[in-house]
C-alpha cells in the first residue's frame, strides 16, 4: 500500500513475457468462466474485453468502469450479463463475425453487443434482418401505446375546437373507446350489409315496378332504404373528414377513397336524373345512370374498415405479390402452349370447335383452372391427351404458390395478435408504475380501461399528468434501444 492509501493491484497472468499480447484475461460472465488471451483480444482494441488488458494500471476506478466486480486474488473480472449472448459475441475474436443464437431476443442481443463495444457491422446479415424485424415490431408497439396515451392525455393548450375534433375522431375511428362508439360502429356495419342486400334485391324482376314509360325500376321502398343508407355514409364521411388531424392524408387513404366511390354514384345518378335530361337524350341518361349504379358494389369494400380479418387478408396479398406474379406467369405460359397445341391437334377434325389460337385461350383458361364449362372441348384423341396434360399442369401451377401465401397470412395474423398483447402489457406496466408513483399501494394491474391510473386533474395540472404518463411509457420501452448501462436481466428478457 502506498502513501495515498490505495492498494497496489496484481498484474494479470502472462505467459513468460511482459508484452500485452501474452496476457491472460479471466472473465466470469453470469457464472460462466472464460479465459481469453491478449493476442486474441488485441485484434479489436476498441472492444470492452480488449480494454481489460491495460485497465489494472489505472486502479479500481478504471476497473469498475469496465466490469461489475473484480477479484484481485483470482485476478478475475465479473460481469452480470447474459452468458449465452456472451458466447455469441466472443465469436468475433475467433471468426471475425457474430451469429445470434436462436432463442435470444434480438433487441437484448443488440444491447449486449453495445455493452461489449462490438460494432453491429460484425453481425451476420441474416441476424441483422431479424434485428430489423424486431425493431419494427417494437416501434409498432410504441406507436400503438402512444396513440392510447394521446387519447388519455389532456393538453391544456388545446382550444375547445381542437378538443371537439379529437372527441369526434375517437368516437368514429376507435369503437373500443366507449360503448356509444361501439354501437355506432355496429350500426355502420349493419347499414353496409343492408345497402348491399338492397342493391341485390333491386335487380329481382318480381320486386321491380313499372314507371310511367313502362320501364322496370326499383321499388320505391328499396330506393328509400338506399337513400337512408347513403345519407348515413355521407354524414359519417363528412364528420370523419372534419375531425381528421391530417386532411390530405385522410383524403388519399385507400379506405376513404372506397368510401367516396360508395357514395358518389348515388349523387351523380341523382344529378343526371333531374338535370341530365335537359342536356342529353333520355336514353343516354338512363345508360349513364345504369353504369353508375354498377359502381355501388364498391360499398362492400367498406366492410374491411370493420373487419380485421379482411385487413389481414389484404396485407397478406400485398406481401405475396411475388408468389401471385409467379402464379400468373405459370398460367400464362401454360395457356399459350396448350391453346396452341389444342388448336393444331383439332384442325384435323371436321367439326372442330377451335377456330383460332386466341379463341383457344378461353378453353385453356377454363381447363387449367379446373372450371371446364364445356362450351369448347377437344374431339380428337391427341386433343383429349393435350387437355388432360393441361389440366394436371394447371393443378400443379395453382398449388405451388398457395403455401407461401397462406404462410404470409398466418404470420401477419399472429404478428398482429402478438403486437396487440404486447401493447396491452406495456399499458399494464404503465398502470403499475403510475400507481407506485402515486403511493396508492396497489401492485396488481388489471386489464380494464386504465382504472387504477390517477384521475385526470384540473387544467393546470394536466400537462404534468400527461408527461408522467409519457415518462412511464418511456421507462418501459425506450431503454431497449438506448446505449445506457441499464439493461434487462435474462428473466425480464424472457418475459
Amino acid at each position: 500500500m502506498d502513501g495515498s492509501g490505495e492498494r497496489s493491484l496484481p498484474e494479470p497472468c502472462s505467459r513468460g513475457s511482459a508484452a500485452g499480447d501474452d496476457i491472460e484475461i479471466v472473465v466470469n460472465v453470469g457464472g460462466v468462466r472464460q479465459v481469453l488471451y491478449g493476442d486474441l483480444l488485441s485484434q479489436y482494441p476498441e472492444t470492452r474485453l480488449a480494454e481489460l488488458i491495460n485497465c489494472l494500471a489505472g486502479g479500481y476506478d478504471t476497473i469498475f468502469s469496465l466490469c461489475d466486480d473484480y477479484d484481485p486474488g483470482k485476478r478475475e473480472f465479473y460481469f452480470d450479463r447474459d452468458p449465452d449472448a456472451f458466447k455469441c459475441v466472443i465469436e468475433v475474436y475467433y471468426f471475425g463475425e457474430v451469429h445470434m443464437k436462436k432463442g435470444i431476443c434480438p433487441i437484448c442481443f443488440k444491447s449486449e453487443m453495445d455493452f461489449w463495444k462490438v460494432d453491429l457491422k460484425f453481425l451476420d446479415d441474416c441476424c441483422k434482418s431479424h434485428l430489423s424485424e424486431k425493431r419494427e415490431e417494437l416501434e409498432e408497439i410504441a406507436r400503438r401505446v402512444q396513440l392510447i396515451l394521446d387519447d388519455l392525455g389532456v393538453d391544456a393548450a388545446e382550444g375547445r375546437w381542437r378538443r371537439c375534433q379529437k372527441c369526434v375522431w375517437k368516437f368514429l375511428e376507435k369503437p373500443e373507446s366507449s360503448c356509444p362508439a361501439r354501437v355506432v360502429a355496429v350500426l355502420s356495419f349493419l347499414l353496409i350489409l343492408i345497402s348491399s342486400v338492397v342493391m341485390c334485391m333491386g335487380t329481382i324482376p318480381e320486386l321491380q315496378v313499372l314507371d310511367a314509360e313502362g320501364n322496370r325500376v326499383e321499388h320505391p321502398t328499396l330506393e328509400n332504404v338506399e337513400t337512408a343508407c347513403i345519407g348515413w355514409f355521407t354524414l359519417e364521411y363528412l364528420l370523419r373528414l372534419f375531425a381528421s388531424p391530417n386532411k390530405l392524408h385522410f383524403a388519399l387513404s385507400f379506405m376513404n377513397i372506397v368510401d367516396v366511390l360508395a357514395i358518389l354514384p348515388f349523387y351523380v345518378s341523382l344529378t343526371l336524373t333531374h338535370l341530365g335530361a335537359r342536356m342529353m337524350e333520355l336514353t343516354n341518361v338512363q345508360q349513364a345512370v345504369q353504369a353508375l349504379r354498377i359502381m355501388r358494389i364498391a360499398r362492400i369494400f367498406k366492410l374491411a374498415r370493420h373487419s380485421s380479418g379482411l385487413q389481414t387478408l389484404t396485407y397478406a396479398l400485398k406481401r405475396s405479390f411475388k408468389e401471385l406474379g409467379l402464379l400468373l406467369m405459370y398460367l400464362a405460359v401454360g395457356i399459350f402452349v396448350f391453346s396452341a397445341l389444342g388448336y393444331t391437334m383439332e384442325q384435323s377434325h371436321p367439326e372442330t370447335l377451335f377456330k383460332s389460337i386466341p379463341q383457344s385461350f378461353w378453353w385453356a383458361i377454363i381447363t387449367m383452372t379446373t372450371v371446364g364449362y364445356g362450351d369448347i372441348y377437344p374431339k380428337t384423341t391427341l386433343g383429349k391427351l393435350n387437355a388432360a396434360i393441361s389440366f394436371l399442369c394447371g393443378v400443379i401451377a395453382i398449388a405451388l404458390p398457395i403455401h407461401p401465401i397462406i404462410n404470409n397470412f398466418v404470420r401477419y395474423y399472429n404478428k398482429q395478435r402478438v403486437l396487440e398483447t404486447a401493447a396491452k402489457h406495456e399499458l399494464e406496466l404503465m398502470e403499475l408504475n403510475s400507481s407506485s408513483a402515486g403511493g396508492e399501494g396497489k401492485v396488481g394491474g388489471s386489464r380494464g380501461d386504465l382504472d387504477i391510473l390517477p384521475p385526470e386533474p384540473a387544467a393546470k395540472d394536466a400537462a404534468s399528468w400527461s408527461s408522467r404518463l409519457k415518462l412511464s411509457h418511456s421507462d418501459t420501452f425506450i431503454p431497449l434501444l438506448t446505449e445506457e448501462k441499464h439493461h434487462r436481466t435474462r428473466l425480464q428478457s424472457c418475459k
